[in-house]
């Protein structure tokens, strides 16, 4: 970021510009008893060499994923990216052009997004994918809001085992909307169908569950599909893209839409962002119509040359507001990209094999992780790259001690689920070795 000056003939200006003649008068509506009571306590200033140097300092106390054995999860995973998704993503067409708002102007980028939505349509199994969202907890809650257009009805129901930041993000947006939300427990780590069966009525606007969840565990997403249909509840489903390898598609099981976190698709760890968000649905009008972001369609040109179109674009920019489907002001539209060059690189049988090694990968380290005395599994259920300890002590300083040994050994669950204060959960991607997880295990057998 560029470092710009702002001198007090500077701040005059602008006050003079706004009609106000200090700062304080440009606050005087904020109460007194609110505002911070003295000066803040800044340091004498530095050069700009000094400066460096102590942001420097500063920032090599953060242990970055690559610094440290990753076992990080959560949504978002330490996958491997090969080289082809650096290159074609960061070639200078794509890279400053990736939000067409010009579409006939963007000929590259529309095929790209075509491309990446066809893509997702093939990984879901449904005839419907929009041009990205933001990530997937952007996704689940659009997916809410399309449910709640299409069914004209007002309560969401949602797994305990969806990502509790989702679950957060869907509760800030029903907190200014018509509708209510309800949580499922979910105390075995999966959502009981039967609960479902019990919860839904014909006020239910859609069920949403996850799977692989966050805990990292299989849900009976057909079973669940079928109790949400049986009251005209549509089925939400969150998913693992990479899963998608081994795992059923969401449209055979019974999903209406299907939401998912791409970062594990050629998305690098970053914090915070920027990430993926997919969504895909029935390819009816009804969903058509509520769908969010935008749609690019194949179509020929005057001279009969193949070409591409913005078919529908719902957002505030380019209708009026009170008509969008989502005031989303741009689509993620590089990670999309990043997304289709990763799939059409590793190809159907690449993500299989991605899939199998995440998941005898985890299974193998579950197993010497349990080895360690006092160290169990918290649930009994199918996993595929994710899996719940349950540690003796206090788990953030049994992590703290495990960072110290070189690992990013997991994430503290009892921030997000106050019943598992004492778990770990533990994420382990194709790019760990048996070396890497067998130094594991004997960290923790030190640590605890």
């Amino acid at each position: 970021m560029s470092y710009v000056l702002n001198t007090p003939d500077d701040q005059k200006a602008m006050l003079a510009a706004i009609g106000v003649s200090s700062v304080e008068e440009l606050f005087a509506n904020i109460p007194p008893e609110l505002r911070f009571p003295r000066e803040l306590n800044v340091p004498a200033a530095m050069s700009e060499m000094e400066l460096q140097a102590h942001l420097s300092r500063v920032l090599a106390k953060n242990k970055a994923a690559g610094d440290l054995v990753c076992f990080l999860g959560g949504g978002a995973y330490d996958h491997f990216i090969p080289s082809v998704v650096d290159v074609v993503a960061g070639r200078s067409e794509f890279y400053t052009a990736y939000t067409p708002y010009q579409a006939e102007a963007s000929q590259g980028t529309l095929q790209a997004v075509f491309e990446y939505q066809s893509l997702m349509c093939e990984l879901t199994g449904l005839g419907l994918a929009n041009a990205s969202l933001y990530e997937g907890g952007s996704s689940v809650v659009e997916a809410a809001l399309m449910a709640l257009g299409i069914t004209k009805r007002t309560e969401i129901l949602i797994a305990d085992s969806v990502h509790p930041e989702y679950r957060q993000t869907l509760a800030t947006y029903a907190a200014t909307l018509n509708c209510t939300v309800r949580t499922l427990p979910c105390p075995d780590g999966v959502l009981n169908p039967a609960d479902v069966q019990a919860a839904v009525s014909d006020k239910t606007a859609c069920v949403i569950a996850q799977s692989p969840n966050f805990f990292g565990h299989i849900e009976d997403m057909k079973a669940i599909g079928a109790a949400a249909h049986k009251t005209g509840a549509l089925f939400v489903a969150s998913f693992d893209p990479v899963s998608q390898g081994l795992l059923k598609k969401p449209a055979e099981y019974g999903a209406d839409i299907a939401v998912a976190e791409g970062q594990g698709l050629g998305v690098p760890l970053q914090y915070g962002g920027p990430y993926l968000g997919i969504l895909a649905c029935h390819d009816e009008m009804a969903y058509r119509r509520k769908i969010p972001g935008r749609i690019v369609g194949e179509t020929t040109d005057r001279n009969g040359k193949r070409s591409w179109v913005l078919t529908l674009q719902p957002r505030e920019q380019h209708i009026a507001r009170e008509k969008a489907t989502s005031n989303i002001c741009s689509n993620q539209g590089l990670l999309a990209l990043r997304a289709a060059v990763y799939l059409s690189a590793v190809g159907p049988q690449g993500l299989k094999e991605t899939a199998e090694l995440c998941v005898r990968k985890a299974h193998y380290a579950a197993e010497q992780l349990t080895k360690v005395p006092g160290v169990s599994l918290r649930f009994q259920t199918p996993f595929v790259k994710e899996f719940t300890l349950k540690v003796p002590g206090d788990p953030v300083a049994l992590l703290a001690k495990l960072r110290a040994a070189g690992y990013h050994a997991g994430l503290s669950l009892g921030r997000w689920y106050p019943g598992l204060a004492d778990c770990v959960s533990v994420a382990v991607t194709e790019k760990r070795t048996k070396a890497e997880i067998d130094g594991l295990a004997e960290a923790l057998k030190a640590a605890v």
